[in-house]
């Protein structure tokens, strides 16, 4: 066969490959997006509905910091209290105790970075909870729509539409699910909250940051009537096109598996028509339905294990964040009690970021400190590394000892611009270690598209 010959046969085998895969592309590009290009908080505080109000945020960040100066005076006790509190083996190793969290080089810095977000930013992302949390007791049952129309009209005039810093920069509600005993209360609240928010001055900037929860979700056809309510909505009140999007809280074995034995994660991810935020393990709802005794349920049970794992899978590449649940236990009580609470907290914490979940639920404002230490404890750990892999796949530094692909490369740089967001490290540590910028990691993370201000 003559050269001519074989460059017209490889145009016309292209042109028809090309031809026959337009609609999977099409799908492929639509469905599967890639990594998220805005901001993931690293947590989510769950207050409920009845104890928020006017200066939440700074009530919350002052407890978390007075707990911080009484246990952690100086960068040794830090080092002290969560020693051993690190989890061992690779990303997917054990659960035993393998170390130090915080490594006494590291002390000082941890406790200044730690203490200043404390001080600057205590809450990343609220939830107002008006379903598990918000328990109504004391209130007759008779009463307690009324009373919950109530709570929601205080919150809205107290803390959502309120000028000035009264919201951290993400927030949201969970309102009841759309169980049929809980669905018509749900619906009210949201509806209530999204009214609310149409009429503020600053509405804009207020969805912006908003998430709400859809809970206990058992059904694809609850994503689909929760993504109707916001288009209805966004109609009624005069929002811009896709201005509600949701998270969906897993919480339920039928969202993991369904009837057929299908993934059904997957499939309520992509029933939300893009307006899916997050999705988010609910720790102790899940464990309970699948029949495990109380005294087991964690974050760390190999049922909790599966269920992200499929949660893992389902949302990859879709732009979808993962989001790890909680631990009951608090850091309350004597010194020894808060402290051991922080080292079960950070230890979690750690073992959620190494498995790739990075974001968790927070249900108390000391539990911000063990959030905040093991979070850049773990950011610290590897950020030097994975600065020194960066430039040397960019060819600006020396030979790190790895051979980096370009999927590893843009992982690489997500996990430093997740480093950067939360406060573990300075722009100036990330330039100085890798010789980059914001906006080079950006290039790196999602190639030839502009994503900066996004972030």
């Amino acid at each position: 066969m003559t050269a001519p010959d074989r460059v017209v046969l490889q145009a016309r085998l292209c042109d028809a490959a090309d031809a026959r895969l337009a609609a999977a592309d099409a799908e492929l590009a639509d469905r599967f997006p890639g990594l998220p290009t805005a901001r993931q908080p690293v947590h989510t505080l769950y207050l409920p509905a009845d104890r928020v109000h006017a200066g939440i945020v700074r009530e919350v960040g002052a407890v978390a910091l007075a707990a911080f100066d009484e246990h952690l005076p100086d960068p040794a006790a830090l080092q002290r209290v969560f020693r051993a509190a690190l989890v061992s083996g690779d990303a997917g190793g054990g659960d035993a105790g393998g170390g130090d969290l915080v490594a006494p080089a590291d002390a000082p810095a941890i406790h200044a970075l730690v203490r200043a977000k404390l001080e600057r930013e205590p809450i990343e992302d609220l939830r107002i909870d008006f379903e598990d949390g918000f328990t109504q007791r004391g209130v007759p049952a008779a009463l307690r729509d009324h009373d919950e129309d109530a709570h929601v009209d205080r919150v809205l005039a107290e803390v959502v539409t309120r000028p000035g810093d009264a919201l951290p920069p993400f927030w949201g509600l969970r309102f009841g699910s759309f169980d049929p005993t809980t669905r018509r209360r749900g619906i009210r609240t949201f509806v209530r909250v999204v009214e609310g928010l149409a009429a503020a001055p600053d509405r804009d900037s207020l969805l912006a940051g908003f998430r709400p929860t859809l809970p206990k979700v058992t059904a694809v056809e609850q994503v689909h009537v929760m993504v109707a309510l916001c288009r209805e909505l966004e109609t009624e009140y005069g929002l811009a096109e896709r201005a509600l999007r949701f998270e969906i809280q897993i919480e339920t074995p039928q969202s993991i598996c369904g009837p057929d034995g299908s993934a059904l994660v997957a499939r309520l991810i992509h029933a939300a028509d893009g307006r899916c935020i997050g999705v988010h393990y609910g720790t102790y709802d899940y464990s309970a339905a699948c029949g495990i005794a109380a005294e087991y349920q964690a974050m760390d049970h190999p049922a909790a294990d599966h269920a992200k794992a499929v949660m893992q899978v389902a949302a990859a590449g879709t732009g979808v964040a993962l989001s790890d649940g909680s631990t009951n236990r608090l850091p309350v009580g004597d010194a020894e009690a808060v402290r051991a609470g922080w080292r079960l907290h950070a230890r979690l914490i750690d073992r959620s970021l190494r498995r790739g979940f990075y974001q968790g639920w927070d249900l108390h404002p000391a539990q911000l400190v063990s959030r905040y230490v093991a979070t850049y404890a773990f950011y610290r750990r590897s950020v030097p590394a994975a600065c020194a892999r960066i430039a040397a796949y960019l060819g600006t530094g020396p030979d790190a000892g790895y051979l980096d692909e370009p999927a590893t490369a843009r992982a690489l740089a997500d996990f430093c611009v997740r480093a950067l967001d939360c406060g573990a490290v300075t722009a100036e540590e990330i330039t100085s270690r890798a010789g980059v910028d914001r906006a080079d990691l950006a290039a790196l993370t999602h190639p030839g598209t502009d994503h900066e201000e996004s972030r």
